[in-house]
């Protein structure tokens, strides 16, 4: 029986961990707010560590899903961390959303230690983790992305290794660019169509059945006409990626001009007091700055 160690149970990691508890898998959880692990506990019947050297040591595949770099170079290379204490040949999955460089230097030192390490952030938001229908892209090498690959598939509808270390993290950085696009566009257009007179609905009905469809569109427009955003992914979480991708741009060349504008549409809504509005909160701020 694979024992896996699952470390980081927010909204995305809490369900995602449970799926494999529920698939038959035998999970260990460690959580910093310890009661969130033993509600886990007590629903899906899974185990609960004491510490992070307790679970490195019982694991042979680690699942981290965390806040940022920071957070994951502490619980990797810090001091009683998993590096430190994690058996030979333990395979570390991070779906924690990290800088490509992160991905890159840890990949390297986890290598020499004989511990297998793969970069793998995921897309679908709270909902498809908990309906288990995210989609991984990973970074890291072939041998490491089978072994990985059964225990993934308990959470998600669709995985990819897209390359060596760090090409999941890159990849998610394109992810996190196309919906902040998608998401201003959106905001832009029913705003267009109340200013018009239009029945915003029967719109959305008319265009989401040609090329202007899209996942923003299907699953955030009503609550957006709505003015309801106490759900979903936050801005502040999706500042903390776009700073991530802006950096990375800056880095290789590329230039960023609508994505470095909409951030600082995301500022404008955190100085709000909307830093854990849903991102299709930028609405609300079209409107407020009328």
């Amino acid at each position: 029986m694979k024992k896996i160690g699952f470390i980081g149970l927010g909204v995305m990691g809490y369900p995602m961990a449970g799926h494999m508890q529920s698939s038959g898998y035998e999970v260990s959880v460690f959580n910093r707010t310890n009661l969130k692990a033993l509600n886990w506990k007590e629903e899906f019947s899974g185990k609960v560590s004491s510490s992070i050297e307790e679970l490195s040591e019982n694991s042979d595949f680690i699942f981290l899903c965390v806040g940022n770099d920071k957070d994951v170079r502490s619980l990797v290379l810090g001091e009683g961390g998993i590096l430190e204490n994690a058996r030979e040949n333990t395979l570390i999955i991070d779906h924690t959303t990290t800088s490509s460089k992160l991905s890159v230097e840890l990949s390297g030192k986890c290598h020499s230690k004989n511990v297998g390490y793969i970069d793998a952030p995921v897309s679908g938001g709270e909902v498809g983790a908990i309906e288990g229908q995210l989609t991984v892209m990973c970074g890291g090498n072939q041998n490491d992305f089978e072994k990985a690959y059964e225990l993934i598939s308990c959470y998600s509808k669709f995985i990819k290794l897209m390359g060596p270390s760090g090409s999941g993290q890159l990849t998610k950085m394109v992810n996190q660019i196309t919906i902040t696009g998608l998401i201003q566009s959106l905001a832009e257009a029913i705003y267009f169509s109340e200013k018009t007179g239009l029945d915003t609905q029967q719109v959305i009905e008319v265009i989401s059945k040609g090329a202007a469809q899209s996942w923003q569109m299907e699953n955030r427009w009503k609550t957006m006409v709505e003015g309801k955003y106490n759900h979903g992914f936050a801005v502040d979480l999706m500042r903390k990626d776009l700073k991530i991708a802006i950096e990375e741009g800056s880095l290789n060349g590329a230039s960023l001009e609508l994505t470095k504008q909409i951030d600082k549409f995301y500022e404008e809504i955190q100085s709000l007091g909307g830093g854990r509005w849903d991102t299709s909160s930028l609405l609300e701020r079209i409107k407020r700055n009328e």
